[in-house]
């Protein structure tokens, strides 16, 4: 049965000014580049994911702060159709990301903190909010209050360690309180490596004990540690993005006749220009799945999904991250749900 409320997304996190060097390589250490383009652009994980929340089709709310150097950025942000009313202007300097991006798609990425660290007042979650998305661009502590707050009233929770915080950080979060975590397949094996040293963790034989049977699946990407990581976050559905091999998902609710995760698999969308530029990709998909999380919520008035349901979410998001790297930028690469749509065929 459908639900009679619009689902809504708040986005608690960071908002940048992007100064794209387009070089021929990254640089190593040591060495000098000239740059053969230079551009400037709203960005941050925060905002990016807010842009693709809205671009899929659903309703984001955006909470970040900016100094007045990047006032501007929150202005583009609402030409997307993002509500940034809840957002503050602070005295630090808005947080910057010098990006290079290489000719063949790959970059790298430094960032200045600035304003997405500046003290905040604390502001409770909407009563309309059904769904929040974090990463970790902004303090810890930030995110672990909404969190907190979030699971207390059953609202959705989608978390992006994206940059991943540090190991003693990672051993205590409280991932219980986490319904969706979103990772690459480096952090969900890094992940795992630092939640199996908490205190009270399983001995290696137990753990080896825990994890048979899993051969038939070995031919899934990802499979094996996704399934070790389930295990050190039992009740937390996780995704494992894997660039250009696709998407892993395991739900600890939907299991095969042998009780194992059942693995929902996706390869990557197939690209007609070729990679131009990875950026913005994570964020694409991150924003993509929780405006198909709220579109399903909505129509359903469940938040318990079954394997096609998985599936219809998911393609979504690979084809969305498709078009993504085959345009510059990060937040201007962000396809609208509608080209995403005819890609797919739907239109």
């Amino acid at each position: 049965m459908a639900s009679p409320v619009q689902p809504r997304c708040l986005i608690r996190g960071s908002i940048n000014v992007d100064e794209y060097f387009n070089v021929k390589h990254i640089a190593q250490p040591g060495e000098t580049l000239s740059s053969h383009g230079l551009a400037k652009r709203p960005g941050g994980k925060g905002a990016n994911q807010a842009v693709a929340v809205a671009k899929a089709g659903g309703q984001a709310d955006f909470f970040g702060a900016v100094g007045e150097d990047g006032a501007w950025t929150l202005d583009h942000l609402e030409e997307h159709g993002v509500d940034v009313s809840l957002s503050e202007h602070v005295q630090e300097l808005t947080g910057r990301a010098l990006i290079q991006v290489a000719d063949d798609g790959e970059n790298s990425i430094i960032l200045f903190k600035g304003a997405n660290y500046a003290k905040l007042p604390k502001k409770p979650i909407q009563s309309a909010t059904t769904h929040l998305l974090l990463q970790n661009e902004i303090p810890l502590e930030e995110s672990l209050v909404y969190l907190a707050e979030a699971a207390s009233r059953s609202i959705v929770t989608i978390f992006n360690p994206s940059p991943m915080p540090t190991d003693e950080e990672l051993k205590v979060f409280p991932f219980e309180r986490v319904t969706w975590l979103i990772v690459n397949d480096i952090e969900a094996r890094d992940l795992y490596r630092i939640l199996t040293t908490r205190q009270g963790t399983d001995t290696e034989s137990e753990q080896d004990a825990a994890h048979t049977n899993i051969e038939r699946y070995t031919n899934i990407p990802a499979y094996p540690i996704a399934h070790r990581l389930l295990s050190q976050m039992p009740t937390t559905n996780i995704v494992c993005t894997l660039g250009g091999n696709g998407v892993l998902v395991i739900l600890p609710t939907i299991r095969d006749d042998a009780g194992l995760p059942e693995p929902i698999y996706l390869k990557a969308a197939k690209l007609e220009k070729g990679v131009v530029d990875t950026t913005g990709a994570g964020d694409t998909f991150a924003g993509y799945m929780a405006a198909g999380l709220m579109k399903l919520q909505h129509e359903k008035g469940t938040r318990d999904l079954g394997k096609e349901d998985v599936v219809a979410v998911m393609t979504r998001c690979v084809q969305a991250g498709g078009l993504c790297v085959q345009t510059p930028g990060a937040m201007a690469s962000i396809p609208f749900g509608s080209d995403v749509d005819a890609r797919l065929g739907f239109n």
